[in-house]
């Protein structure tokens, strides 16, 4: 895992959700209060709703009972971390396909990094957002 470490003035939150796809509205609500005043919060519920949407549609955290976990960090003038914590399974790679997006791909761009870490047990998709001047 590639958490850095907190520092004194860090703001964190994780919430645990039941893995269906009608959670990935309530994570972006959860993240939208956290990250209020913050000039990289569409960025941070963008990334942070793709991880979550992966892990209710594409883990085993869709099974019926199943759940994910997002866990963000709040770094004031230098990022956002988050976590988003899933029940594993096969992983698949996408074949590239023109006629529709892949939501990873979406996270590259506003992230400074990310990545995924696990494999079927347990799965955690993170990225890290730096903070720029509003």
């Amino acid at each position: 895992m590639h958490r850095p470490a907190t520092a004194p003035d860090t703001t964190q939150a994780t919430r645990t959700y039941p893995g269906v796809a009608d959670q990935i509205a309530a994570v972006r609500a959860d993240l939208r209060g956290l990250l209020a005043g913050c000039p990289v919060a569409d960025d941070v519920i963008l990334c942070t709703s793709e991880l979550a949407a992966n892990a209710a549609l594409h883990s085993n955290s869709r099974v019926p009972g199943a759940y994910f976990t997002v866990h963000a960090e709040i770094h004031p003038g230098d990022y956002v971390w988050i976590e988003v914590e899933d029940s594993g399974g096969p992983w698949t790679e996408a074949v590239p396909d023109p006629t529709r997006g892949h939501g990873l791909d979406i996270i590259r761009s506003p992230a400074s990094d990310w990545g995924i870490d696990g494999a079927r047990i347990s799965r955690v998709g993170w990225a890290r957002i730096d903070w720029r001047s509003a």
